[in-house]
């Protein structure tokens, strides 16, 4: 994976125990879903280039994402965007949200990415009960598009989140995108923040 990005993949998990059975439950749900066309290959003389900044949320206003967890988290949602036939560039984040930058595969919709990314490794992290209580994603996301030549400046944006929340806050943050991005919305459906 390009930028340095940890591979988590099904071949890593060992061929027993819990990860083991997340992978092939993950496997069974796109099947039911009838997710498993996004695994078609793509046809000869279809090329794409879609960098995509996925942005969500921790659920009831906790700051669950303690850094003696991220990686193991982030490296888990680097193997469901892999799995899901993305091409997984950086994954990041601060105690309250995280930030997914990834090349999109265009057969699989970024709705379906985020179910499937909030759904996995909010069954992920509960399986490793490390909360008295059961963590969740807030519902909603926030998406941005970029060009290859913003790619390496939205890399070093994402890796370096502890130093920007320094400076701002969340809320901040996701407004500033929204703005600069020209997204019309509501304050009343933007995420509960912690500020």
């Amino acid at each position: 994976m390009p930028y340095g990005q940890k591979k988590y993949n099904e071949e890593m998990i060992p061929r027993s125990g819990c990860n083991y059975c997340r992978i092939k439950e993950i496997t069974e749900t796109i099947r039911r879903r009838r997710l498993i066309k996004y695994f078609i290959i793509m046809k000869p003389g279809v090329f794409t280039q879609l960098h995509i900044q996925l942005v969500f949320a921790v659920k009831h206003r906790d700051r669950l994402l303690r850094e003696s967890i991220r990686e193991e988290v982030f490296s888990y949602m680097s193997g469901i965007v892999t799995n899901l036939k993305h091409k997984s560039i950086i994954i990041n984040g601060v105690s309250d949200h995280v930030h997914v930058f990834l090349g999109l595969n265009p057969s699989v919709s970024i709705s379906d990415t985020i179910w499937e990314l909030k759904r996995s490794s909010s069954l992920f992290i509960n399986e490793k009960k490390w909360f008295n209580s059961k963590f969740n994603w807030q519902d909603g996301y926030g998406a941005f598009s970029y060009s290859k030549s913003q790619v390496e400046n939205v890399y070093n944006y994402i890796k370096t989140q502890e130093e920007h929340h320094k400076k701002r806050t969340f809320r901040e943050e996701y407004i500033d995108f929204l703005d600069k991005f020209k997204v019309d919305y509501d304050k009343k459906y933007l995420f509960e923040f912690f500020d």
